[in-house]
C-alpha cells in the first residue's frame, strides 16, 4: 500500500555525504528512491547483498538505492570510514551510504521523522523498530514502507518497484 508524500518534500532535507559534505535527495530528483537505514553488525546485514544487486539491475531504469547507517540498534561500526571499507570490501556497494543518523527517539534525523509518518503494508506507521527497514519513494511522491524482515528483493518490494520505473 502506498502512502502519498507529506506536505514537506523530502527531496529538500538535507543529509551529509560520508565525507561530511551537505547535500539533498534533489540530487537524486526523477529517481525513485530505496531508502535503507543500514547497520554492518547485524543478522539483517547480508541484505547489502540483494541491495547492490537492485542497484545493479535497476539503476538504469531509474531507481537509487541509498543507505543510511545508524546505531540507535548498537549493531553499527563507529567511523565513516569503516562503515564505507566493510561495505566496499564485504558487499561492493556502489550505492552512496551517508553519514551515520539517529532514527528514532526526540531527534531523529528530519528525513526519517517525516519517512517513519508513512505506513507498511498492515497499516502501521511510526518508529524504526529495526535495522534495515526499507523506504520506497516513488517519483510521484507516493511512499511504500517496508519492515526489516522484508527482504529487498521481496516479491512485494520488486513490484512496488516497477510500479514506479518507467517500462
Amino acid at each position: 500500500m502506498a502512502h502519498v508524500l507529506a506536505a514537506m518534500n523530502l527531496r529538500d532535507i538535507p543529509i551529509k555525504t560520508m565525507e561530511g559534505s551537505e547535500t539533498s535527495l534533489a540530487e537524486f530528483d526523477g529517481k525513485a528512491l530505496l531508502i535503507v537505514n543500514v547497520a554492518s553488525r547485524c543478522g539483517f546485514t547480508p541484505q547489502y547483498a540483494a541491495l547492490e544487486k537492485l542497484q545493479q539491475q535497476y539503476g538504469g531504469r531509474g531507481l537509487q538505492v541509498l543507505g543510511f547507517p545508524s546505531n540507535q540498534f548498537l549493531q553499527e561500526l563507529r567511523s565513516n570510514e569503516a562503515i564505507q571499507q566493510f561495505c566496499a570490501v564485504n558487499y561492493g556497494i556502489t550505492f552512496p551510504i551517508f553519514d551515520r543518523i539517529r532514527l528514532n527517539g526526540r531527534r531523529p534525523h528530519p528525513l526519517y521523522r517525516e519517512l517513519t509518518k508513512h505506513p507498511d503494508a498492515s497499516g502501521k506507521a511510526g518508529r524504526i523498530k529495526w535495522n534495515f527497514e526499507k523506504f520506497l519513494v516513488a517519483p510521484s511522491g507516493e511512499i511504500y514502507r517496508f519492515r526489516s524482515r522484508t527482504k529487498p528483493d521481496a516479491p512485494e518490494v520488486l513490484t512496488a518497484i516497477e510500479r514506479c520505473l518507467p517500462k
